[in-house]
């Protein structure tokens, strides 16, 4: 029997971008570098990724503290060709990178049809298709790898070595939703694992390993052990791919040398691969566009395996969940908005958000009831809403409201 989920509570998207933006700034952020973060943070919660989201803060907050994260660097460029260039992030915040980064490729193939980026001594950015979304965004395809701190053992091996580094890519479409690829080397995302342990639930047996190499559904000691490659050596050598081309070429750590991103003891030294490509270099934009939707179309209108009700195009899910969650606000239990106010205690912001009257408060749409009764067929049920009554203030806090049921956990 799985342990139940904890209640959540709702907070909008804008009072979340406020909450962060305000705790990076009085953490010496700069406040144009703190926006970027913050959408970038923010992005991830709306999608449903809220491995990736705020709840990131306190870590990055613990390592600015420590002096293994430079709050107050930016990123600078070095073109090496026309088409190839390199992006230094100086320990700081590794979205500041790849956001420079993706910018710099984008441009290079609006001109020259494809452009290439590494990033060098970076940290961790996040989730991964919010830089395929900026590629996107643009009009582009994109390929968007990283490498990370050691989670995988080699396929054969018993020790943690590989990092779970995402691979990511898109493309844009006509009418139809986009191509959006964004998935982890393991069974599970090693992020999911660090969720399950904050908000106190099980994990799946067969996510990871414990310390003594027996499976387990306690996060903290999966957490000790390995997390398990997808695809036994297929997944394995996807993860030595993302070291080759994000860490061996651009100069970064490699080889089991990135730092935990929860470990406060020395920079990470991540890096990142960034390729943005023009879709019309072999048939024109108005075709290449007709043909991803003409593709969207033959993929969700496949014939269903016995109990499928719906098909969806890779990124559809986390696409509709950003259209809802604008709407109806980001989930968060206690114990997570709580580790958010201390941060903001830390630094003295005084502003909590406030959730919405009784009367205003909505019921969630039916893609999300959808997708629950699919996986674990619990019915859908009312959950509140968070907003600010004052959203030019930009030092919020997190603040709880009443207790909520679950109704969305992908």
């Amino acid at each position: 029997m799985e342990a139940p989920e904890a209640p959540k509570k709702r907070v909008s998207a804008a009072n979340a971008k406020k909450y962060v933006e305000g705790v990076l700034a009085r953490n010496g952020v700069s406040m144009t570098n703190a926006a970027i973060i913050a959408d970038c943070l923010v992005q991830a919660d709306l999608r449903g990724v809220d491995t990736h989201g705020i709840n990131r803060i306190p870590s990055y907050m613990a390592r600015v503290r420590e002096k293994v994260l430079d709050a107050a660097a930016s990123p600078t460029l070095n073109q090496i060709t026309p088409v190839v260039a390199q992006v230094d992030g100086h320990n700081g915040f590794g979205f500041l990178a790849a956001h420079l980064g993706m910018s710099t490729a984008i441009e290079m193939a609006r001109d020259f049809g494809i452009g290439m980026v590494s990033v060098k001594h970076s940290n961790h950015f996040g989730m991964s298709a919010w830089i395929v979304q900026q590629a996107i965004d643009s009009g582009m395809m994109s390929l968007v790898f990283t490498n990370s701190s050691p989670a995988l053992p080699v396929w054969g091996g018993r020790s943690k070595l590989m990092g779970v580094s995402p691979i990511a890519c898109g493309a844009p479409a006509g009418k139809e939703k986009p191509f959006v690829l964004d998935m982890a080397p393991s069974v599970a995302a090693r992020g999911k694992i660090y969720k399950a342990k904050r908000r106190g639930e099980k994990i799946p047996k067969d996510w990871a390993l414990d310390a003594q190499g027996r499976q387990t559904d306690d996060p903290a000691a999966a957490l000790e052990g390995v997390m398990l490659p997808m695809g036994g050596p297929k997944g394995s050598a996807l993860s030595i791919m993302m070291d080759v081309f994000s860490g061996v070429i651009s100069g970064s750590a490699f080889a089991g040398h990135v730092t935990n991103p929860y470990d406060p003891s020395r920079p990470a030294d991540v890096g990142h691969f960034l390729i943005a490509i023009k879709p019309d270099l072999f048939v024109s934009l108005e075709d290449f566009k007709q043909r991803m939707d003409y593709l969207y179309q033959r993929v969700v209108g496949s014939d269903k395996m016995a109990g499928i009700d719906r098909i969806y195009f890779p990124g559809e899910i986390e696409q509709l969940t950003q259209e809802e969650r604008l709407q109806s606000g980001i989930p968060y239990v206690e114990a997570e908005i709580d580790a958010l106010n201390k941060e903001a205690e830390m630094v003295e912001l005084l502003r909590r958000v406030h959730t919405l009257p009784r009367d205003q408060q909505r019921q969630e749409s039916g893609r999300s009831s959808y997708a629950l009764r699919t996986r674990s067929n619990n019915h859908s049920v009312k959950e509140r809403v968070g907003r600010s009554d004052s959203a030019e203030n930009p030092a919020e806090k997190i603040a709880p409201s009443e207790d909520m049921e679950q109704s969305d956990s992908f």
